[in-house]
């Protein structure tokens, strides 16, 4: 079952951690809460489909993603943008479709919020594929700026292969597309969560 928190119950919250150390060792713990985030997770086994207010329930936690929200302006419009950042799948559990099933469950979630305009994140290059069969489209030329106006974090930086996804839910997905892609993008998420 697929639950998306904004506040972790302490057993699932232990269990996210451990999937991400497992993935990042040696990577801070937890988001930037100025970003909002909000931790969407898929458990094996569980009795329900979780929530805000699920407890943390049976079922283990074989995938998990967090999206992270912040206001950016292009062309003098402030648009409200989500991203994806860590998505992981547990080691012995990859290969059977969960990553896919949780990444296209979250670009359902954010399609379905109204205070979500588009989505927008970099990857690496060769998950791409993964990534647009969940939905989400490749920018082509589109280089996110992370980290903070002080200290920019660009995702073309030398020694970086990544690719800009998105996703928009706009009344007029095709003109804010246009306007992402190929461009420079200022997102400075900040100085925690510099790249989402």
């Amino acid at each position: 079952m697929i639950g998306v928190y904004e506040v972790l119950p302490a057993g699932l919250a232990a269990q996210v951690a451990a999937l991400e150390a497992a993935a990042w060792p040696g990577a801070g713990p937890g988001h930037d809460p100025a970003l909002a985030p909000r931790t969407v997770v898929l458990r094996e086994g569980a009795a329900d489909a979780g929530g805000a207010g699920d407890a943390g329930g049976a079922g283990a936690v074989v995938a998990c993603l967090t999206l992270l929200h912040k206001e950016i302006r292009m062309a003098g419009v402030t648009y409200r943008a989500a991203g994806l950042s860590s998505v992981v799948t547990r080691a012995d559990a990859r290969g059977r479709g969960l990553g896919s099933r949780l990444v296209t469950a979250a670009r359902e979630a954010l399609a379905a919020d109204p205070g979500v305009d588009l989505a927008l994140f970099s990857c690496d290059r060769e998950l791409t594929p993964f990534y647009e069969a969940a939905g989400f489209e490749r920018l082509p030329g589109t280089v996110l700026l992370g980290g903070t106006p002080a200290d920019p974090l660009p995702s073309d930086r030398a020694g970086f292969d990544k690719s800009v996804l998105g996703a928009f839910f706009t009344p007029d997905p095709a003109a804010t597309r246009a306007l992402f892609t190929a461009a420079r993008v200022p997102l400075y998420p900040g100085p925690i969560d510099r790249l989402w």
